[in-house]
């Protein structure tokens, strides 16, 4: 019984920070850092699309981090960690998409877009249900098809380039 307790405030707890921010001084903090947890989950959820960890997945997921929200190292490793746990708890991507959708200008979206590309590439194969988790991101978040295949076609680049350039 303890057990689903805390699951349920788990859950409680994540769907508070979905909601839209109360009114008050408080309130742009609060948004920013359930902005950030949403992205975060984004981020997480193409490096748990594969079957395989691989740590270059995760050092994607973080550099996406720092650079999308300034985040020092230590912030983006908490962050990604608290996406971690959130994602896997977590039934649907739209909740957290639709905040993304409703904060993210288009070409935030596409940085987004092409930052999970760059996890996704990050371990040098692309799986099936990465693709498709990409696309469904993509969609939720209205990114136009040109673009998304363009984030693509970077990000691929990219990985290629850094893996010419490793020893």
């Amino acid at each position: 019984m303890g057990h689903d307790r805390r699951v349920l405030k788990t859950l409680k707890d994540l769907l508070d920070s979905l909601l839209p921010p109360p009114a008050g001084p408080a309130a742009p903090a609060a948004d920013e850092h359930a902005l950030q947890l949403a992205t975060a989950v984004m981020l997480v959820e193409v490096m748990r699309a594969d079957a395989t960890f691989h740590a270059g997945e995760r050092e994607a997921v973080l550099a996406a981090l720092r650079v999308t929200f300034a985040l020092a190292d230590d912030e983006a490793a908490r962050l990604a960690e608290l996406a971690g746990a959130t994602a896997r708890d977590a039934t649907d991507l739209f909740a957290f998409t639709s905040r993304i959708d409703a904060h993210f200008d288009m070409a935030r979206k596409i940085a987004m877009v092409e930052h999970m590309w760059r996890v996704a590439y990050a371990d040098g194969h692309l799986s099936e249900h990465e693709r498709h988790v990409m696309w469904r991101i993509a969609d939720l978040l209205h990114v136009p098809q040109g673009a998304y295949q363009h984030a693509r076609l970077r990000a691929r680049e990219q990985a290629r380039l850094q893996t010419a350039a490793k020893p």
